[in-house]
């Protein structure tokens, strides 16, 4: 089995792809396909079926994150460390 540089819990920050610069946590580390779904990142729309039986009788529109390569992402800790031996400025803390 695959180690990974970054775990569930973990601040990361996007470095590549469309959602480049984004930060977020993984809320998940898919090993099998080495994919992490990162909250807030790679947003995706899912239609759900309406159905009598179910608490959406009307279906819906649901919003959740998808998953990026894990390739695609940095700890923000260690992105951080690597902008400031750059003389980069330092991130605004939220």
């Amino acid at each position: 089995m695959q180690k990974f540089h970054v775990k569930k819990g973990v601040e990361v920050v996007v470095i590549s792809g469309t959602e480049k610069g984004k930060r977020g946590k993984v809320i998940e580390v898919l090993r099998e396909k080495n994919r992490v779904i990162v909250e807030g990142v790679k947003m995706i729309k899912k239609h759900t079926k309406a159905r009598s039986n179910q608490n959406r009788p009307e279906g819906a529109i649901i919003e959740r994150e998808g998953s990026i390569h894990i390739s695609n992402v940095m700890a923000a800790e260690r992105f951080d460390s690597r902008a400031s031996k750059r003389g980069a400025p330092a991130p605004a803390q939220a």
